[in-house]
């Protein structure tokens, strides 16, 4: 003890003596302000650039050649490769993304027994390490994905570790970026990191290292002081201690002119500018960017991923997050560290310094779903508000009738889906209604509006819960529910494009519980003035053409024929069917893209079809949540719907997210054409298949729609409605007897259960 004692206070003295040198040698950069013409508020005045941490690695095994050669084709062109360096034992230097081997490479199953315990930064740590291993010997060990969440089916391609000029080699002439992390622990190994990345500078350019350790940095301060070599300190958590002078790396941030004696930037995690609370929601911004700036430091910042849950505040978007670091008034960040480098280089080269207020691009329309539902509970004032502000064209009402007989705006016909009911003491109305569902249900028909209004609060719908992802938590019982008469009152109040109006169960509603869906519908909008206008156009969907063929009888809107099911296509004499009751068709993004097991395995000429026959198409469910894309689309919203748009060519966008696709279509990278640069380029369906080791399983074929799939009988008539009874005693019986099977003990708790998982 004694004895590591007296070596720390050595390493202290030499490290005080060093910067001392540096002190004297280095004049202190006064602050350099952003030239006064660029729109880029960073230390140079030029635009940040995209760190790609272990190349492309939220795709592929991080450090793998597959990452680093994707970056080239998907990313900008200067877009900075990075490397995090490991000895061996043999003092050669590995690019691989953890001192623990085990974690990145599939070492244990070619060393089995080699699995040892080491002391890193004061801490006994297990596995497999670079220390106990000469380069050949590692020959035969393989990169593997190291983040389980991730996809691991390009593992078996055999990707093997790659040395620093190989990395070189594979990215030139973009640069390279070397990280030191652990120095301290390969001096303890008798290596020597720091003769190592000096030899390895005279031979290959290397124009940025970084390290978290004062003493490393300050050791080869001098030897690159007159190089294009910058160096870089690379803050850790705030509360955790810099080894070498044993002060936390919050005091440290607190003392940048000391940092800036041997570095000429600082790398710190995206926390240290935009804190975030214990509930993840944003805290004002620190003042840490312009601080820097003020010493004569760059600032790059660390912790960019397309695949993990990102601040509420930026609605699982992560190109959003992007841009809250590069676009603002006062002061950007110079670069940006990330697994997924397509993503920062389209919000660097495409979004940045994009008002609101810009002109949009043309098609496509973009379509609220349930309005703003991945921030405010589907259907609510909030959530058609936030959807016009977001920019939405078109916002939609799902129409739901109630048991006094008023349309209202409600996603589902059963209120479990969307409100509190099952929590209340109305789920003594729940019952099974064969007509509508198997399960069990509360329906809005077995409610009168104001007991809807008064007694029940909006929930708001988490679509991926079973991966533990949830919408907005703040305001997941915000708003109000709204009458189709509000909702229309309120659209026309606003500067949209359109309403889209949907309406389900006409067929159950008219014959089991005595309402036309229908005649309410266009009651509604005769009120509200829509049945003579022509500044906002007024459509109606269905998944019923029963629906539609009443509708063109009996208006002149436009209607959408939904498809709810997974297709390929539609047979010629089909779609001449559907023109002749429908303007325009829904379908599902799986029907234009299909997928296994989240692969893309081709796209269909669905779409192509469908406008060859004068039909628009609009393509649903666009969702931010990065379980929900394709890996193709690389965890990001933003890439998945420039797909459809680019290579596809969709007529409308139906989206829990507007705002993420308003903002797509505001980009300035849209107007180049051919001359895009590479990140902006559309997904082919099926690239990633060729590069797969294991193929995802092959899909069965997808139907193609004919005409018994559209034709429909006529809708009944109307029944009658019996006498009214009191709606709380009991719920109310149908006018015609149902099979109704009143809900079990055990489902009310299965029912709680569920609600309890949102």
């Amino acid at each position: 003890m004694r004895r590591e004692r007296s070596g720390w206070k050595a390493a202290r003295l030499i490290t005080a003596f060093l910067l001392l040198l540096l002190h004297f040698e280095t004049s202190l950069v006064a602050a350099q302000s952003p030239r006064s013409s660029s729109p880029w508020k960073t230390l140079s005045g030029v635009a940040p650039l995209v760190v790609a941490k272990g190349g492309f690695s939220g795709l592929f095994p991080d450090s793998s050649d597959f990452a680093y050669q994707f970056t080239k084709d998907a990313s900008s062109p200067d877009t900075i490769s990075w490397c995090d360096v490991q000895l061996t034992k043999d003092g050669i230097g590995l690019c691989l993304s953890d001192i623990k081997l085990d974690n990145c490479t599939n070492i244990s199953e070619v060393f089995p027994d080699g699995k040892k315990s080491y002391v890193i930064n004061g801490a006994s740590t297990m596995g497999w390490f670079s220390v106990d291993y000469d380069d050949r010997s590692l020959s035969n060990v393989f990169v593997i994905q190291g983040i389980q969440s991730r996809t691991d089916k390009f593992d078996g391609s055999n990707f093997t570790i790659l040395h620093p000029q190989d990395v070189d080699s594979l990215v030139k002439p973009a640069p390279l970026w070397l990280n030191v992390q652990h120095d301290i622990f390969y001096s303890e190994h008798n290596l020597s990191i720091r003769n190592y990345i000096l030899s390895l500078s005279k031979n290959i350019p290397v124009s940025y290292i970084s390290s978290p350790e004062v003493l490393f940095l300050s050791s080869i301060a001098s030897r690159f002081k007159k190089t294009k070599t910058k160096l870089f300190f690379l803050f850790l958590d705030e509360e955790v201690r810099e080894p070498s002078t044993n002060e936390t790396y919050g005091s440290l941030l607190k003392n940048l002119t000391f940092i800036r004696t041997f570095a000429s930037g600082i790398l710190v995690p995206k926390q240290y500018i935009w804190p975030v609370t214990a509930d993840l929601y944003l805290q004002p911004r620190t003042s840490v960017v312009s601080n820097a700036h003020k010493a004569g430091l760059q600032i790059y910042v660390s912790g960019f991923v397309n695949d993990a849950v990102l601040s509420y505040n930026y609605s699982y978007d992560p190109l959003a997050e992007v841009l809250s670091f590069v676009d603002n008034v006062d002061s950007d960040v110079d670069g940006i560290v990330t697994d997924f480098p397509i993503t920062a280089s389209a919000a660097i080269g495409c979004y940045s310094h994009s008002s609101k207020n810009n002109s949009r691009k043309g098609n496509p329309v973009i379509i609220s779903h349930n309005g703003a539902s991945g921030v405010y509970p589907d259907c609510t004032d909030l959530g058609y508000q936030q959807a016009v502000e977001d920019g939405a064209d078109i916002i939609d009402c799902p129409v739901q009738l109630t048991q006094d007989g008023i349309p209202i705006c409600m996603s589902s016909i059963n209120l479990m889906d969307t409100t509190n009911v099952a929590a209340s003491e109305f789920r003594s109305r729940s019952s099974v209604v064969p007509q509508v569902q198997s399960t069990l249900g509360v329906f809005t028909f077995n409610f009168t509006w104001e007991e809807i209004q008064k007694n029940l609060k909006p929930v708001i719908t988490n679509p991926e819960v079973i991966y533990r992802l949830s919408r907005n938590p703040r305001n997941k019982n915000s708003g109000s529910y709204m009458k189709l008469s509000d909702f229309l009152t309120f659209s026309k109040s606003k500067a949209l494009s359109g309403i889209l109006i949907t309406i389900e169960d006409a067929a159950f509603y008219a014959e089991h519980i005595g309402y036309s869906v229908i005649d309410a519908v266009i009651g509604a909008l005769k009120d509200s003035g829509y049945s003579n206008q022509t500044i906002q156009q007024v459509m109606i969907q269905s998944t019923n053409s029963s629906v539609l063929v009443k509708l063109k009888q009996q208006t002149s809107y436009k209607l959408v024929y939904k498809f709810d099911e997974f297709i390929s296509d539609v047979d010629k004499s089909s779609l001449s069917d559907i023109r002749s009751f429908a303007n325009a068709v829904s379908v599902s993004k799986q029907s234009i893209y299909p997928t296994s097991q989240l692969f893309i395995t081709g796209q269909t000429d669905l779409v192509k079809s469908l406008q060859s026959a004068g039909l628009a198409v609009y393509a649903y469910l666009f969702k931010n949540e990065f379980v929900y894309q394709p890996w193709d689309f690389f965890s990001d919203p933003t890439v998945e719907i420039n797909s459809y748009v680019q290579a596809i060519g969709i007529d409308g966008i139906i989206t829990d997210y507007p705002a993420t696709a308003a903002r797509y279509m505001r980009n300035s990278c849209l107007k180049l054409g051919r001359r895009q640069p590479n990140y902006m380029k559309p997904v082919s369906g099926g690239q990633l298949l060729g590069v797969l080791a294991a193929f995802p399983p092959a899909l069965a074929p997808m139907p193609i729609l004919d005409a018994t799939d559209i034709i429909e009988p006529p809708l009944p008539a109307v029944s009658s409605r019996p006498l009214n009874t009191d709606s709380a005693a009991a719920p109310p019986t149908p006018s015609r007897a149902l099979p109704c099977t009143c809900a079990s003990s055990f489902q009310f708790l299965a029912m709680l259960v569920g609600i309890a998982l949102l």
